[in-house]
């Protein structure tokens, strides 16, 4: 599929890197508040476990782009279009019950925040203390991940640019990203947490809209795979 230059090892190095990115940012609520790499801190909101839904889209197109390499393209196309309908229904499934789970908390958040004077001391005691230098060194650590991933997809080969969907699916993905940074450090301290609950709600909008597109394009596989 993508000639003989390719540089499997590159590529290998490159599923290892985004697996590793959804592994970082889906368990960030456990090992940063844990402790167990030596961070006392509190667990950094939903924004970065978020990122999650969106990364796992990153990552499962690209392992289905390495596929292609060892199954032959007729059993391929019939086997990705079933796994890709599952994954992208259930994972836009998944992510629509987290975005309102995560809408829920940001209007408990917002309504104690507007409720003197005791909603308001509720919620200095509860959300004001949002451990933003945890949050920023994780998101830190992705964007690394991230950007060592590109790398290294197009060191395996440059025909991975000539994939819009995956080009642009990155690009989402780095951006999401920035936008969870951004909302992180542009409101003061007592107020992080509602921003990165909006933040979590607009790249989990994000990975739905990825869903649907590749849901749309497994049907059309499923359809294409019975005729």
């Amino acid at each position: 599929m993508l000639g003989e230059r390719l540089r499997k090892p590159f590529l290998i190095i490159a599923l290892i890197l985004i697996f590793l990115v959804v592994l970082v940012e889906g368990l960030s609520f456990l090992w940063v508040s844990s402790g167990s790499v030596g961070l006392d801190a509190e667990t950094p909101g939903y924004g970065i476990t978020y990122l999650a839904f969106l990364d796992f889209f990153v990552f499962y197109l690209t392992l289905l782009i390495s596929l292609a390499l060892i199954i032959p393209e007729r059993i391929q196309g019939r086997i990705q279009g079933c796994v890709t309908l599952l994954v992208s229904f259930f994972g836009c499934l998944g992510t629509i019950v987290a975005i309102f789970v995560c809408l829920a908390v940001l209007i408990l958040m917002v309504a104690l925040l507007f409720a003197p004077i005791f909603g308001t001391i509720a919620y200095f005691a509860i959300y004001g203390h949002f451990p933003r230098g945890v949050a920023a060194g994780t998101l830190s650590l992705i964007m690394f991940l991230k950007l060592a991933f590109c790398v290294c997809l197009i060191l395996a080969h440059q025909r991975f640019l000539q994939n819009k969907g995956l080009v642009l699916i990155i690009l989402t993905s780095l951006l999401a990203n920035i936008i969870i940074s951004f909302l992180h450090n542009f409101v003061p301290l007592p107020l992080v947490s509602i921003t990165d609950a909006i933040g979590a709600i607009v790249v989990a909008i994000l990975a739905v809209i990825w869903a649907i597109v590749l849901l749309v394009g497994a049907i059309i596989a499923v359809i294409k795979a019975i005729h």
